[in-house]
């Protein structure tokens, strides 16, 4: 989880694997990152990149 503020929350939305707690006025409060592990797993696979551009395979 990470926190924005720490205004109350009025309600949550998800998207995609992420749920956003958003406050009355609709400003997000905290961002919840479901099955986190595999998020920044693939989110590595995809960001990191060799010098000529081609992926780097990144052993699980």
């Amino acid at each position: 989880m990470y926190e924005i503020s720490d205004e109350p929350i009025d309600y949550a939305e998800e998207i995609g694997n992420i749920i956003v707690h958003f406050t009355k006025k609709g400003r997000p409060v905290i961002l919840e990152i479901l099955d986190a592990s595999e998020f920044l797993a693939e989110t590595t696979k995809i960001t990191m990149r060799s010098f000529d551009e081609t992926p780097v395979e990144v052993p699980s």
